[in-house]
C-alpha cells in the first residue's frame, strides 16, 4: 500500500502515462490502464536476507565492535603506543581484535574499513572468515568522510554517494552484510535546516542503495557531544534530526526491519556544567526514540561518541532497565578499544592480555544490553573520559 507521503513526491504529469518508473523495478508496480501508479511492495530479492541480518546482529546480550576508523585515525591510535600508521601494523591491531577467542559471545557484528575487508591473517585467513567462523556478521563503512557544507555555518555533510552502488554490490560480494554511513550534526552551529536535511536525505539514499545490494543499512546521523549546552537542548536537536531521518528514510522506500540505528545518546554537551547521570541519559534518549523510532526498527547501536569505556556501558545499562521496543545495545569503537591498545602496547608477548582486556569490555556491554551490568571493580581507567573537540576520525 503506498503511503501519503509517498505519493506527495509525484505530480500528477508523473503518474499518468509515458512509462515513467517513479521507484525502481525491485520494489514492483501495478498498471491500470493510462494510469500507472508505483508503490512499494516490499518484496525485493534481498528483503527476507535483510530483515534475518538485522535480527541476528540484534540478538540478546551482542552488540556491534566497530573498527572501520580511516587508515589516518587507526594511525592516531597506533601512534598513541609508539607504532608507526604502515598497512602491517593496522593489520596486526586488527588481527589481534577479530581472533580474540570468544568474541561472538558477546559480538554480533564489526564494522570494518575497506583495507580490513580485503586483508588476512598472518597465516592467510581472510578476516572476512575469521568472523564468519565466529559467528561475527562482518560490516563495512562506506561513507568517504566528511567535507564542509556549502552556504552553512562551519557544518559539514558526508560525502560517497557517487559509485556507491557497484561499492555496495562489491562488497556484498566480499562477504559484507552490513554497511555504515556516518554524518554529524553540531548544537553549537545551530544546527541549521539545510544541514538536517543535507544529513537525513544523505542518510536515506545511501540506505537505499544499501538494501537494493543485500546490506543492512546503519543510519548514523551523530550528533556530537562539542558544546555547552544543556541535556534538554539535545534532545530538542535529536528529535528533529531523527523526525527528518524517517521522513526520507520513508520517501525512499526503506525496508524498516531491514535496518540498524547508531544514534548518539541523549546527553548535554561535554563542557556543559552539570553532568547527567546514567539514569537522567536513559530516560531522555529513550524518550526521543519513542518519540520519533518505528517498532519495527529491529535495534538501536548506540555510539559511545567520546564517552568513557564505564560510562557508555552504564548508560546503556540504565536503558536496558525495562523492556523497550528495540534491541538497544551497542557499536563502539574507543569505548571498546582504548584498554586494549594500552595493554597491548604494541608488543607481541601482550596480544593475550589485549584480548582479554577486549573481553572484559565487550562482556560489560553484553550485561549493559540485558539491563544486569555492575561498575563494581571498573578500572580509574575505563573512567576516563574520552571526548575530543571537533572529533574526525
Amino acid at each position: 500500500m503506498a503511503s501519503a507521503s509517498m505519493l506527495k513526491l509525484y505530480s500528477s504529469s508523473q503518474l499518468v502515462g509515458g512509462g515513467h518508473k517513479s521507484f525502481n523495478q525491485r520494489r514492483g508496480s501495478v498498471s491500470t490502464g493510462p494510469c500507472r501508479v508505483s508503490f512499494s511492495i516490499r518484496a525485493g530479492s534481498y528483503t527476507d536476507e535483510l530483515v534475518q541480518t538485522a535480527k541476528t546482529i540484534a540478538s540478546p546480550g551482542h552488540g556491534i565492535l566497530a573498527i572501520d576508523e580511516s587508515n589516518a585515525t587507526c594511525g592516531k591510535r597506533l601512534s598513541s603506543i609508539g607504532l608507526d600508521n604502515t598497512e602491517p601494523n593496522r593489520q596486526a591491531y586488527r588481527q589481534l581484535l577479530l581472533t580474540t577467542p570468544g568474541l561472538g559471545e558477546y559480538i554480533s557484528g564489526a564494522i570494518l574499513f575497506e583495507e580490513t575487508l580485503y586483508q588476512s591473517t598472518a597465516d592467510g585467513k581472510k578476516f572476512v572468515d575469521v568472523l564468519r567462523d565466529a559467528k561475527i556478521m562482518p560490516g563495512i563503512k562506506v561513507d568517504k568522510g566528511l567535507v564542509p557544507l556549502p552556504g552553512s555555518n562551519n557544518e559539514s555533510w558526508c560525502q560517497g554517494l557517487d559509485g556507491l552502488d557497484s561499492r555496495c554490490a562489491e562488497y556484498y560480494k566480499q562477504g559484507a552484510r552490513f554497511a555504515k554511513w556516518r554524518t554529524v550534526v553540531s548544537i553549537p552551529c545551530g544546527p541549521s535546516a539545510l544541514a538536517v536535511k543535507e544529513a537525513a536525505w544523505g542518510l536515506a539514499r545511501y540506505a537505499a542503495i544499501a538494501q537494493d545490494n543485500g546490506l543492512v543499512p546503519i543510519v548514523e546521523p551523530e550528533i556530537l557531544l562539542d558544546g555547552d549546552h544543556p541535556i534538554d537542548r539535545t534532545l530538542e536537536v535529536a528529535e528533529k534530526v531523527w523526525s527528518e531521518v524517517f521522513f526520507y528514510l520513508a520517501q525512499n522506500n526503506l525496508v524498516f526491519e531491514g535496518i540498524l540505528l547508531k544514534p548518539s545518546m541523549v546527553t548535554p554537551g561535554a563542557e556543559h556544567k552539570e553532568k547527567a547521570s546514567p539514569e537522567t541519559v536513559a530516560k531522555y534518549t529513550l524518550t526521543m526514540l519513542k518519540r520519533r523510532v518505528p517498532s519495527s526498527v529491529p535495534g538501536i547501536m548506540f555510539l559511545s561518541g567520546g564517552q568513557s569505556e564505564a560510562e557508555a556501558t552504564l548508560n546503556l545499562n540504565a536503558m536496558n532497565q525495562s523492556p523497550n521496543p528495540w534491541h538497544v545495545s551497542f557499536s563502539y569503537a574507543r569505548a571498546l578499544q582504548n584498554s586494549v591498545l594500552k595493554t597491548w602496547q604494541g608488543r607481541p608477548e601482550n596480544i593475550e592480555a589485549g584480548q582479554k582486556s577486549l573481553l572484559v569490555r565487550a562482556k560489560a556491554n553484553s550485561l549493559a544490553q540485558l539491563g544486569r551490568y555492575s561498575a563494581e571493580g571498573e578500572s580509574e581507567d575505563s573512567k576516563k573520559g574520552m571526548f575530543v573537540k571537533g572529533y574526525t576520525y
